[in-house]
């Protein structure tokens, strides 16, 4: 209570040192998703916004000398673990317990302890969302709204059907809120040891694997689309 969490990622490239050797960056576009590679991220997180604020103005006058603000986006819970659709988030996530198996990248191999970090801004379509009937908004997700149940007939399009971590990986991932009421939409931060698993993701909300797009994107538009590797705690104090 009344600290802040922390995370520090930076452009395959930029943390060469100590890094895994095939990662790469969001250098091109992945169908209509844009890619706006930056060189860094912060990611600071706390219970209120006051000292989340003097946290963020403190490292940026660290480091004032070597970087500039590119994009800046403030985020916020909504109704506890759901998103703007509505919908609850992160229901396939691995508890905290099992997640550093998932999200970490394992000792003995470069940037041991360091994790991939996929990051887009999504905008949504509230009206067109909000005008849908819940039946449909459910075969969008590919859930029940009320509890996040999974539909044995969800469409093949479905958000759950186009992101299935059964078959592209397991990941840990956050949808946080942003914006204000005539503009919002959604931060997608997606962590894993694997970076292959959120490219597949990618490329299947996309369409690209089988020919038609995640349903979701019918009514979200990505507005951008960086990967960063975020270090160890360590790595980063030896740096």
């Amino acid at each position: 209570m009344g600290g802040v969490n922390l995370v520090a990622g930076f452009r395959p490239g930029l943390w060469q040192a100590d890094a895994p050797a095939d990662l790469h960056g969001f250098d091109e576009d992945v169908g209509f998703m844009p890619a706006t590679q930056q060189d860094a991220v912060l990611w600071i997180s706390g219970a209120s916004y006051d000292v989340v604020f003097d946290v963020a103005r403190a490292a940026l006058a660290e480091l004032a000398a070597v970087a500039e603000v590119a994009e800046e986006t403030s985020s916020w819970p909504y109704h506890h673990d759901r998103d703007l659709t509505g919908f609850i988030d992160g229901t396939e996530n691995p508890t905290l317990l099992e997640a550093p198996e998932i999200v970490l990248v394992p000792e003995g191999r470069p940037g041991a302890g360091g994790t991939v970090l996929l990051l887009q801004k999504w905008a949504h379509r509230a009206p067109a969302w909000e005008a849908l009937p819940i039946p449909t908004q459910e075969a969008v997700i590919g859930r029940r709204k009320s509890d996040s149940e999974e539909l044995e007939d969800k469409p093949a399009d479905s958000h759950v059907a186009s992101t299935d971590q059964d078959t592209f990986g397991h990941i840990f991932r956050r949808n946080m809120p942003y914006g204000t009421v005539s503009d919002h939409g959604t931060m997608f931060v997606g962590f894993c040891a694997a970076q292959e698993s959120l490219q597949a993701m990618l490329e299947s909300m996309a369409g690209l694997r089988t020919g038609k797009p995640d349903a979701l994107t019918g009514y979200t538009t990505p507005l951008t689309g960086a990967y960063y590797f975020v270090p160890s705690a360590t790595a980063l104090g030896s740096l």
